[in-house]
C-alpha cells in the first residue's frame, strides 16, 4: 500500500478568531478517507495544540510553562474532534506524541518505525504531533514541517504534502512584490531555491518558508517527493499523485542511506569537537578524524553519541564519536603513539571513523 504523509498547519485548523474550525477537519478527514479508498495509507501530522488551547482558556502565554500547559489542554480537545469526525467516516485514528529526543537514540527511532507500521497494519490512521506539552529548547523538533519530513522518510512514503495557507514557493515574496511567481517543480535545491525563501510566519503557525525549505532537504534526500499546497485547495488532496496545485519538490535520484540521514537530521549534537585546518581538509577528503587534529572540546558525551565536528565557529560535519569526552579531553593534540600512552596498548587514534562522518553539505 502507497503511503502519504500530510502535515496540517495550525493556521488550517481554526477559524479567523483562532477557534478550532470543525469543517477544516470534516474536510481534512474526508479526503484521508478518499486517499484509503485507493489504496493510500495516510500518516497524519497535526499541528494546532496551542492554538486550540489559547481559545479553550483565553489565555495569550507568556512563558514557555503556560505554553506547555496550553499545549496539555488543547491536544486533548484537538484528538476528542478527530475522533469524533474519523468515526463518522468509519475510520480510526490513533495519537503518537514526540519529541527530537526521540529521534537520537537509533533504537528508540527503530521502535517508532515499528509502532507506526503496526498502526498502519491494523488499518489505524496515526496522527502525530510534537510533544508541545513537554517540550523544551533542547529536545524540540521545532516545528511540524521538520517532523513530517523526518517521518516521511521513516516510514518510506511516496509523497509529504505540507498543508498551509500559502501556495507555495515563490521566486520573491509574494507580500511585497506584485509580480512574485510560484515555482511549480523543483528538481534540486540549490542555492537560488533557498534564496528565494523568505521567513514570513503565520499568526498562528511556526514554520515559514525557510523550515518548508528545510523539510524538502530532509525528505527529498530521503527519496521523499515534497509538495506544499494550499489548505484552500484542500479537495484536491486526494487525487494528488494525479496532479497538484502547488510547488513539489522532487526526491533526490540517489537518496541518502538510513544511517548517514539518522545522524545528519535526526540527531542533536550531544558535544562538539574542535578542529584545525588538517583534519579539516581530511574531513572533507572522506578520511578519519585523528586525535591529533582536535583542538578542545564542548559538551559531555558518550561512546557511540553523535556530536558536531566544528572548525573555528563552523559546524562543518556530525560524526558517532568513539570516545568519552573525558578520553578526547586527554588524547586531544595527541599523535597515537602518545593515545596509546594515555589509554592503553590497544587505543587508537581514530577518534571518530570516516565511515561516521557526514559532512553538513550533504544536505
Amino acid at each position: 500500500m502507497k503511503r502519504i504523509v500530510i502535515k496540517i498547519g495550525s493556521s488550517s485548523l481554526v477559524d479567523d478568531n483562532g477557534e478550532l474550525d470543525k469543517n477544516k477537519i470534516n474536510n481534512l478527514v474526508k479526503e484521508i478517507s478518499l486517499l484509503k479508498d485507493q489504496e493510500i495509507m495516510p500518516i497524519l501530522v497535526s499541528s494546532g495544540a496551542i492554538a486550540v488551547g489559547k481559545s479553550i482558556l483565553h489565555i495569550k502565554p507568556q512563558n514557555i510553562a503556560e505554553k506547555q500547559a496550553l499545549a496539555a489542554v488543547g491536544q486533548a480537545d484537538l484528538m476528542h474532534e478527530y475522533e469524533m469526525i474519523f468515526n463518522k467516516y468509519n475510520l480510526r485514528c490513533a495519537q503518537i506524541l514526540l519529541n527530537h529526543d526521540d529521534f537520537d537514540v537509533r533504537k528508540r527511532v527503530l521502535n517508532l518505525e515499528t509502532t507506526i507500521n503496526t498502526l498502519i497494519d491494523f488499518d489505524v490512521v496515526p496522527i502525530i504531533n510534537e510533544n508541545d506539552a513537554l517540550a523544551v529548547d533542547e529536545i524540540k523538533v521545532g516545528d511540524n514541517d521538520t517532523l513530517s519530513a523526518l517521518i516521511s522518510g521513516m516510514v518510506e512514503a511516496k509523497l509529504l504534502v505540507l498543508v498551509s495557507d500559502i501556495d507555495g514557493l515563490f521566486d520573491k515574496n509574494p507580500k511585497i512584490y506584485n509580480d512574485a511567481k510560484l515555482v511549480k517543480y523543483v528538481e534540486k535545491i540549490d542555492k537560488d531555491i533557498i534564496n528565494m525563501a523568505t521567513d514570513a510566519t503565520s499568526d498562528f503557525g511556526t514554520g515559514g518558508m525557510i523550515t518548508k525549505i528545510k523539510a524538502a532537504k530532509i525528505a527529498t534526500s530521503s527519496g521523499v517527493d515534497m509538495l506544499i499546497m494550499n489548505n484552500t485547495k484542500l479537495d484536491k488532496l486526494h487525487n494528488v499523485f494525479n496532479e497538484y496545485d502547488g510547488t513539489l519538490f522532487k526526491a533526490n535520484e540517489h537518496k541518502m542511506n538510513a544511517r548517514s540521514h539518522w545522524v545528519l537530521y535526526k540527531t542533536n549534537p550531544k558535544g562538539y569537537i574542535y578542529v584545525d585546518n588538517g583534519a579539516k581538509k581530511a574531513i572533507y577528503d572522506r578520511k578519519s578524524l585523528l586525535s591529533v587534529g582536535i583542538n578542545s572540546i564542548k559538551g559531555v558525551f558518550d561512546v557511540n553519541d553523535v556530536v558536531g565536528i566544528c572548525n573555528g565557529n563552523e559546524m562543518i560535519a556530525k560524526g558517532i564519536i568513539a570516545y568519552t569526552s573525558e578520553d578526547v579531553d586527554k588524547i586531544k593534540g595527541k599523535n597515537a603513539n602518545d593515545v596509546r600512552q594515555i589509554l592503553g596498548n590497544n587505543a587508537k587514534n581514530i577518534v571518530i571513523h570516516a565511515n561516521n562522518i557526514v559532512l553538513l553539505e550533504e544536505e
